[in-house]
Formats: C-alpha cells, sequence, structure tokens
C-alpha cells in the first residue's frame, strides 16, 4: 500500500512522548537493571581478582550467544504481538505466547546441556589462559541452571512488555535483579557467615536469582487481562506459525551474526592477553550500561511503530518512525557525551594492572564514537523497521558490516598483522559507525511500513 510523505502527516506530540516516555523509560530501567547483574559481577570479582572478574565475564559470552536466540523468538513474537494487540485480538496473543516458549524452552535446554557437559570447549573458544578455563569451567556448570529457565522468563516479560503491562515485566525483571546484585554479595564476598566463593558465588546468584524472576512471572502473569499461554491451542494455526516464522528466521539471522561476531570480537581481544582482555571486559559492562536509554526507545519504538500499523494507521506509523529516527541522533550524541564523562572514573574502580589501564583508557574513547551508531542503528533497525516487519534487512547489513568488514579486519590485525590492541579493538567498532548512511537509505525507502496482521 502506497503511503504519503510522513512530512504531511502532523503528529500530537503531547500524546506521542506521552506514550514514548511511558514505554521506554520502564523499558530502559529493566535494561539498566539488567546490565547492573554484568556491572555488579565485573565490579565486585575486580575487587578481587582480575583473573576472577575475566574469567566470569569471558563465560558469560555462553549466556550472551544464547541470549540472541531467545530474543530473536521473544522479538518476532514481539512484533507480531504488538501488531495484534493494536488490532485487539487476544485469541492470536495467546497463540503468538505458546509460540515464544516452545522454541525459547527448546533453546535452553540445548545450552544448559553443553554449560554440564562441556565448559571446557566452551571456554578454550575465548581464552588459552589454563587459570581462566578452570575459573570460567566453574561458573558455567552452576550458572548453566539459570540458562535452562531463563527462556520461559523472557517470553512472559516480552508478552507482558506487548499487551500493556510493561511496569509489571519492569518490576518482575528489577526484582530479579536486585536479589541477584544482593546474592552477588553475599556469595562472592562471604556474608553472614557463608564462605566466600567468587565466581561460583556469582553463578549460584544467578541461578537463584532466575528461579525468582520466573516464579513472580508465574504470579504477576495469574492477574486479570494478563496473556497467558493455553495448552488447549498449543501448537496454534498454520497462517499465524508461518507469519511467526517469517519473522523469526531473519530475526534469528540477524541475532546470530551480530551474537556470534560480537563473541568473536570478545574472542580475538581475549587471545590478544588477559591486560586486553581485563580492559575488554570493562569497557563492555560501561557500554551496556550506557546503552540502556537507546534500548528502551527501541523496544517503545517497535511498540508504538507495530501498534499503529496493526491498527491500519500507516501514516501514523510511518510519522511515529521518522520523529524516533531524529531522537535516534540526539540519544547517541548524549550517550557519547556519557563516556567521555566517565571515562577518568573507570580506572579507579577495579584492580587493574598499568597496561589495563592503559588499554582502558583508549577503548573508552574509541567506543564515544561507536556508541553514536550503535545508538542511531539500535533504534532505527530495531525499533522502527523491525517494529513493521523489515526484519531481513537487519540480517544482511550485518552480514555486509560486521562480518565483511570489522570481523575480518580485527581477526587478520590480531593474528597476522601483530596489531596494537587498540587497533584491533577499533576494528570491532567499524560495524556500527559504517553502516548508518546504508540504514538511512533503507529507512526512506519505508518498506517497513506493513499491517502484519491477517
Amino acid at each position: 500500500m502506497k503511503v504519503n510523505d510522513p512530512m504531511n502527516y502532523v503528529i500530537d506530540k503531547k500524546t506521542f512522548y506521552r506514550k514514548l516516555w511511558a514505554l521506554a523509560l520502564p523499558i530502559a530501567f529493566q535494561s539498566l537493571m539488567g546490565s547492573a547483574v554484568a556491572a555488579g559481577d565485573a565490579f565486585m570479582l575486580g575487587r578481587i581478582a582480575q583473573s576472577e572478574m575475566t574469567a566470569v565475564s569471558l563465560a558469560s559470552q555462553i549466556q550472551f550467544v544464547q541470549n540472541m536466540f531467545i530474543f530473536a523468538v521473544t522479538g518476532a513474537g514481539s512484533i507480531l504481538g504488538a501488531q495484534y494487540f493494536g488490532k485487539g485480538d487476544t485469541v492470536s496473543l495467546k497463540k503468538i505466547f505458546n509460540l515464544m516458549i516452545r522454541f525459547t524452552s527448546i533453546v535452553s535446554i540445548l545450552f544448559f546441556l553443553a554449560c554440564m557437559f562441556i565448559p571446557d570447549l566452551l571456554m578454550m573458544a575465548f581464552t588459552n589462559e589454563p587459570e581462566l578455563i578452570r575459573i570460567g569451567c566453574d561458573y558455567l556448570r552452576i550458572a548453566g541452571f539459570s540458562y535452562l529457565i531463563v527462556g520461559v522468563s523472557q517470553s512472559y516479560l516480552a508478552m507482558m512488555k506487548v499487551s500493556g503491562h510493561v511496569p509489571a515485566s519492569v518490576i518482575i525483571s528489577s526484582s530479579a535483579v536486585v536479589g541477584n546484585i544482593l546474592f552477588n554479595a553475599v556469595f562472592i564476598f562471604g556474608l553472614f557467615g557463608i564462605p566466600a566463593m567468587n565466581a561460583r558465588g556469582a553463578a549460584i546468584a544467578t541461578v537463584i536469582a532466575r528461579i525468582v524472576e520466573l516464579m513472580l512471572c508465574f504470579i504477576v502473569a495469574s492477574g486479570k487481562n494478563h496473556i497467558r499461554p493455553n495448552l488447549k491451542i498449543w501448537l496454534g494455526e498454520k497462517g499465524l506459525t508461518l507469519d511467526f516464522f517469517k519473522q523469526l528466521l531473519p530475526l534469528l539471522g540477524g541475532s546470530l551474526l551480530w551474537g556470534v561476531g560480537f563473541t568473536a570480537y570478545t574472542a580475538i581481544i581475549g587471545h590478544m592477553g588477559e591486560d586486553a582482555s581485563a580492559a575488554n571486559s570493562i569497557v563492555t559492562v560501561v557500554r551496556e550500561l550506557i546503552c540502556c536509554v537507546c534500548n528502551g526507545i527501541a523496544n517503545a519504538a517497535a511498540i508504538m511503530v507495530g501498534n499503529e500499523l496493526g491498527a491500519g494507521d500507516l501514516e501514523k506509523g510511518k510519522a511515529y518512525g521518522r520523529k524516533l529516527k531524529t531522537i535516534s541522533w540526539v540519544i547517541g550524541f548524549a550517550s557519547s557525551a556519557v563516556v567521555l564523562a566517565v571515562t577518568p572514573l573507570m580506572g579507579h574502580l577495579v584492580k587493574l594492572s598499568g597496561t589495563a589501564g592503559d588499554y582502558l583508557d583508549g577503548m573508552m574513547l574509541i567506543t564515544a564514537l561507536y556508541i553514536i551508531g550503535r545508538c542511531v542503528n539500535t533504534i532505527t533497525i530495531n525499533g522502527v523497521i523491525d517494529g513493521g516487519g523489515d526484519t531481513v534487512f537487519d540480517m544482511y547489513s550485518l552480514a555486509v558490516s560486521m562480518w565483511g568488514v570489522a570481523l575480518p579486519l580485527a581477526f587478520l590485525g590480531a593474528f597476522v598483522f601483530d596489531w596494537p590492541v587498540l587497533a584491533v579493538f577499533a576494528c570491532t567498532c567499524l560495524d556500527e559507525v559504517g553502516k548508518i548512511p546504508w540504514v538511512m537509505v533503507r529507512f526512506r525507502k519505508y518498506k517497513w511500513v506493513r499491517n502484519l496482521t491477517r
């Protein structure tokens, strides 16, 4: 369907910003709380020993890869769910919920088994340091139990967001995060008579927090007006399942390209020595904390655009998308300023060697540029473009920018040309900055302006 220029559509700014902040701020806070767990692990373990912090950071890449699968499934459900919610079709929402739980459960079981039986092989993908491998294996054998249940809880939280229960999802995940951080302190440092367990303590805290999160999901979702999975329609219908796969496969391809590529970046830096890996671990935590705002706006953008398109108001959905793209630039430059502001503080928060501290300062400066592209692309692609169902673009943009340019350069720089650590790290940041012009061109084609509902 042809859609006119959104410049001709005047949106109600008061309504727009009320919707945006009502969705974005709670989701951003939820993202912040989630990142706070990684930050808590890093800084608490960093107060004990650099090796403990680095090993857990590398081991956590396994969950990062698992999350790529889970987020692809819940992302597909969220795209369709937002449009069906805008249409007012709760029966289809229940069927979508069933599909999410079915596929995330399969993913969770597979990663749990890998952590139980081949943790050493998983760790060797990221480091060749024997001590880091040993600590990481101890962590994974315990943390793997949390990987077993995370898919179900994330499906519940995703459905709450698209069905008008964002505050409930935020309260649940935030409660779990606060508990995780508190349990971290107890088990890592050994409080209240419990022996200090370092990395194993961080794993135990994660398992307990995930169990609490899942139980809260069950309790809250039992309330009135919540969407719950229905065993009577467990298999769903053929048409809706096909629509689900049309969104899932490109999202999964994009998630794997990004997740495996990002994990490969970590592995490349990890093989350049413990100092490089330690600095990169801190930068990763800081970057994810600062990106919480853009993550919140991206989630809100997908819901807002999806609601309007699903309701059949393509003009309004398109105008919303254009406004959100502009906001992405503001968030990008603001995030860059925050990175520069906190850079002098980082070296004082954890115990790093002199070399690792120098690497950290350089990596933070490079990240200040990278984060502009990260924010613009996250909000525009994962928010607006994906919200309209144009999920294929994310996949092939990653195939070109990350796998065709950034990753080969980083690999060659580290293992062939023997480039300095900071030069290799800069290569890992090329993908987000380099594809901005391409993203802007794709946005203006408006292929994402579609009603996906049946």
